[in-house]
């Protein structure tokens, strides 16, 4: 791959990353928010691959000199010495060039972005409350294990536990980026707690990942947004608050509705529902092009397509199939446990293959 053309490729986005990394240094610059917000933004982007090129440069470097020697050296021992380490350099190369290739890859602007994670329960009644339960306390041992901050927004309780609906923000370092392969219909096979015979049932939940817009990303106009308060209530309807504290959002253009009752606080729920709204708002635009990704893409990783079945965790076999890309695993408990990062993994290495495919077409 070591050609003038990726070169010169790389070459270039070294110098746009120094570029923009004196611009940040300006003073006046923060003036411009929004500005300093995208410059940022492209900053931290190009940081790997910049950090990449300097390391295959190096070993590009080593190889010419490596070459140089077995060309003009007279002893043995050293063109013995450099063609041992030219058949390393050789292989590190290799390995470099892969990295390469899917960091030139254009990215998913949103994948460095927090996310909006909502959990619905679906088909099988209070047993899908209940899997629905299992999935936010699977998310959540996920969040604590990569150190990122979970925010409630609303949650409906189910009759017998679990949620009927809840929706939540998530904030840590790309987190959009890995939980947006959790979209989609989430099935469990197992007895249910009601059942008297023994019997397994189906039942699902729907997952939805959205990424969280930016105050950059959106402008609400305060015309087009109805503004209503209410009392906050909890399982079974009972008032938990008897001061007007909870929060609905309707954007008129639109017919976007949220609400936000966690906080005790008008003004924190009156962020939050905005800050809800506004994503859902971004989102519009944002599912075109997750449906364009969907038209191209046999599986549907990271798609739109969010009615789709896409994994199922079967109790009696303690067995987790992933349906997108045919991947079983018999570890459910450390699965439900938050340790879904293995197969985050296998999913993302599945993109990648595919839009390497694309790349090359």
């Amino acid at each position: 791959m070591a050609n003038n053309l990726i070169l010169d490729k790389l070459e270039s986005l070294k110098n746009k990353y120094e570029d923009i990394g004196k611009s940040l240094t300006e003073p006046d610059l923060m003036s411009d928010m929004k500005r300093y917000v995208k410059l940022n933004k492209e900053y931290k982007e190009l940081q790997p691959i910049v950090e990449v090129y300097k390391e295959y440069s190096e070993v590009l470097s080593n190889i010419d000199h490596a070459k140089e020697i077995l060309g003009n050296e007279k002893d043995e021992e050293m063109k013995e010495m450099a063609k041992a380490e030219l058949d390393e350099l050789n292989q590190k190369v290799g390995s470099f060039e892969e990295k390469i290739k899917l960091l030139l890859l254009p990215s998913d602007p949103q994948d460095t972005k927090n996310a909006i994670l909502e959990i619905r329960a679906g088909t099988g009644g209070d047993e899908a409350s209940i899997f629905a339960g299992d999935l936010y306390r699977m998310y959540t041992k996920f969040c604590e294990i990569k150190g990122w901050r979970i925010e409630i927004t609303s949650a409906s309780n189910g009759t017998v536990g679990g949620f009927k609906e809840i929706i939540m923000n998530v904030k840590g370092n790309g987190v959009y980026g890995i939980l947006k392969y959790e979209s989609g219909v989430h099935r469990v096979q197992r007895v249910p707690q009601t059942e008297t015979q023994g019997r397994v049932h189906t039942s699902a939940a729907t997952v939805a990942v959205l990424p969280e817009a930016d105050d950059v990303d959106i402008e609400l106009k305060n015309e087009d947004i109805k503004k209503e308060t209410f009392c906050s209530s909890g399982p079974g309807g009972q008032s938990v608050n008897t001061t007007y504290s909870a929060v609905r959002l309707t954007h008129l253009p639109t017919g976007i509705v949220v609400s936000c009752q966690d906080q005790k606080s008008q003004i924190k729920n009156m962020e939050k529902a905005m800050n809800e709204l506004r994503t859902r708002i971004y989102n519009l635009e944002y599912e075109k092009y997750l449906n364009e990704i969907a038209a191209k893409r046999k599986t549907m990783v990271s798609s739109g397509d969010r009615s789709a079945k896409i994994r199922t965790y079967n109790y009696p076999q303690a067995r987790m199939t992933d349906h997108r890309i045919n991947l079983t695993m018999y570890n459910l408990p450390n699965i439900l446990n938050g340790n879904i990062q293995e197969i985050i993994d296998q999913l993302q290495m599945a993109e990648n293959a595919e839009r390497l495919k694309e790349s090359e077409v």
